[in-house]
């Protein structure tokens, strides 16, 4: 082992099982001093349903802060400028108009796949969990891939070795801590990663001998693309959304992050907060994540354009090699020339935390899709279910050092999966957001859809990359333009096929009693509160509603009795609504304006984000002249300083009285023990 190895694997370990222990010990004074248990199933698996948005903001951002997110925005303005942040933010703004009808439709859900069990049965049931489990397959690839290669290119540590140590202490903390403890560490990195951006930001744009300041990155930017102009970019400019390779871009991100958003357990898990705050904390989430990939893209990515000429550049006198620039290697190279050791460091740290945050979520998800109760053991206790999940999180933590192992012996790397995860998801995408949305939707088309969305899409992407690059291959695979006629073609007929076959069986208006019927873990015994327990599939709730389907208007209203609910907000077709029940939750009519607010939010951050900003631009052919440039650089540090503001202070300023009870219970403690 060289030194430089054995130098990175006591920082690797080290901070890793930190912030282990640190988990562990908040995780204990959540014990001692609140309501709240991780031996409780419920606890474990949703964080009783009791986080509140701005907890759950800092968790989405780091959710979905993915390696990728880091790297491949770096990458992404590296080769042809401004573009990405586009395709990945709509999906979070679109999502929570899902949240708000899964918190009418199921508040007892744990997962979106009890969802569809309850509503289609056990076939649409083992087909999404199929897909489910494919998704954090690709992303605990992405992830692991991403981090290994950046720890291999700045510490030259094994990347095999990375791939299996980066999971060692992540799956400490989430057994001990649960889907709370992963909450917490989110919070823990998403300050760090905030933290780290704004340093960057000081260096590049201030005092750095590198940079030195906005004007002189301009005239470096401008250099750049003279002696590499880019090709399909206006005047070959590095400072234009005028970019054929940013648009092709923009749309494959776009197809991606519908499929990393929608498929993706952990991103579901943001239900976890109560009905009124899901779906603020996902527009929170949404907006406050969009700072990050901007930051890095306008700041490391065009920084490393910028420096390739600079002596200090690792590569000098030549750029990235293709392979390097594919692995996401454009914002360490930046940082290493910019801040040196200090920002090798920090890119180091950021892409640990990244990966960290990202794969706890991960498996918390995991172990929340295991089918343990579902199938092998329906009757099974809550501390069973505890104990089951420990043990699979463990074994999906080697699995993902395995997996990852894997894909890197096959000469797999993070720009590969990142463009392959629109085109093997994207036909589940629409059926998944259908599910809980529409109440017309069938089983035939859930299977029509995905199946057939799925066959077109593969067809497509065989034949585009054929025709596009003449040859068949692994990396041909992965262009731009393979994945984006794949991606969209599943995606498009995916939905097409899903909503045409659902109408031409014409079905009954659907009523959702059964997926409200979905009920949280008694810890008592392990029976679900509630008259159904739809998690383990028992006919009657199933058979219910296939005679639902077949019933005319008249009988529905009727039948819809059957059912108690496991919110009592299932009460919502009286002539006036109250805004809460009884017991103080929403009503279902109050979760309506919620869903409406989300839809005009969502409407107006589309909009906004992927039209009315780029496309202006894009078709003037509007090259950045440095006073726009300027006002571009004062946006992004603008957006990502209120993003900070959200993610930092505003969790501390929501858990003020439980911090103050933790603080109170402490001291007390100590003056028991002194005296």
């Amino acid at each position: 082992m060289s030194q430089a190895t054995e130098t990175v694997f006591k920082p690797l370990l080290g901070v890793g099982f930190f912030f282990a222990a640190m988990m562990l010990g908040l995780t204990a004074l959540q014990t001692k001093f609140s309501k709240f248990s991780p031996s409780s199933s419920e606890e474990f698996s949703s964080a009783s349903r009791s986080v509140k948005p701005g907890l759950v903001c800092c968790g989405i951002v780091s959710a979905w802060t993915w390696s990728a997110t880091l790297l491949q925005s770096s990458t992404a303005a590296y080769t042809f400028g401004e573009w990405y942040g586009v395709g990945g933010t709509i999906q979070l703004g679109l999502f929570a108009m899902v949240a708000a009808k899964v918190k009418r439709n199921a508040n007892g859900a744990h997962t979106f796949l009890e969802i569809v069990k309850a509503r289609f049965g056990t076939g649409a049931h083992l087909l999404f969990t199929f897909y489910a489990f494919l998704c954090i397959l690709v992303v605990c690839g992405s992830l692991l891939l991403g981090g290994a290669a950046t720890v291999n290119a700045l510490t030259g540590m094994n990347i095999i070795a990375a791939c299996f140590l980066l999971p060692i202490g992540i799956a400490v903390y989430v057994v001990f801590g649960g889907l709370r403890a992963t909450f917490i560490c989110d919070y823990a990195h998403t300050m760090i990663l905030f933290i780290i951006i704004y340093v960057f930001f000081g260096h590049i744009y201030g005092p750095s001998e590198a940079t030195g300041s906005v004007a002189r990155m301009y005239e470096l930017l401008v250099q750049a693309g003279k002696e590499t102009p880019v090709v399909g970019n206006s005047g070959g400019s590095y400072l234009t959304m005028k970019s054929n390779q940013g648009l092709v871009f923009g749309a494959a991100s776009i197809i991606s992050g519908f499929s990393g958003v929608f498929c993706d357990q952990a991103v579901w898990q943001a239900i976890a907060s109560a009905p009124r705050s899901t779906t603020k904390a996902y527009m929170l989430g949404g907006l406050s994540w969009f700072a990050v990939p901007w930051a890095f893209a306008s700041c490391l990515g065009l920084a490393a354009r910028a420096l390739v000429n600079n002596p200090r550049f690792p590569t000098y006198p030549n750029p990235l090699s293709p392979s390097q620039t594919s692995a996401g290697l454009a914002a360490p190279a930046a940082a290493a020339v910019v801040m040196g050791k200090g920002g090798a460091i920090a890119i180091l740290l950021v892409v640990f935390m990244a990966v960290t945050s990202a794969v706890s979520s991960e498996l918390i998800a995991v172990s929340s899709l295991f089918l343990y109760r579902t199938y092998f053991r329906p009757k099974a206790t809550s501390a069973e279910i505890v104990r089951v999940s420990h043990l699979f999180i463990c074994f999906w933590a080697v699995w993902a050092g395995c997996w990852a192992t894997i894909l890197h012996k096959a000469s797999i790397d993070l720009g590969w999966l990142y463009y392959v995860q629109g085109v093997v998801l994207s036909p589940a995408v629409i059926p998944i957001a259908l599910t809980v949305t529409w109440s017309k939707l069938t089983r035939a088309g859930v299977f029509a859809g995905c199946i057939a969305g799925a066959a077109l899409g593969m067809l497509a992407w065989m034949v585009g990359c054929w025709k596009i690059y003449g040859e068949i291959n692994v990396p041909n695979l992965a262009e731009p333009y393979s994945a984006l006629c794949s991606g969209l073609t599943g995606m498009l007929f995916s939905g097409l096929l899903t909503v045409s076959v659902s109408l031409a069986s014409k079905p009954a208006k659907y009523d959702f009693a059964g997926t409200r019927a979905i009920t949280m873990y008694d810890e008592s015994d392990g029976a679900e509160r509630g008259a159904n327990n739809t998690t383990s599939g028992p006919p009657s709730v199933h058979e219910r509603n296939e005679e639902q389907e077949k019933r005319s208007a008249g009988d529905k209203d009727a039948a819809a009795t059957t059912v108690l609910p496991a919110d009592p907000d299932k009460d919502s077709d009286s002539p006036t609504p109250p805004s809460t029940t009884d017991n103080g939750t929403p009503s279902t009519s109050e979760l309506e304006r919620v869903f409406r607010r989300a839809a005009w939010y969502s409407l107006a951050l589309t909009v906004i984000v992927t039209v009315l900003v780029p496309f202006p631009m894009f078709f003037s052919g509007y090259v950045f002249g440095e006073g726009f440039y300027a006002f571009w650089v004062a946006c992004t540090i603008a957006w990502a300083a209120a993003s900070g503001v959200f993610c930092v202070f505003l969790p501390l300023w929501e858990s003020r009285k439980e911090i103050r009870a933790i603080m109170g219970g402490l001291v007390g403690a100590g003056g028991w023990m002194n005296g």
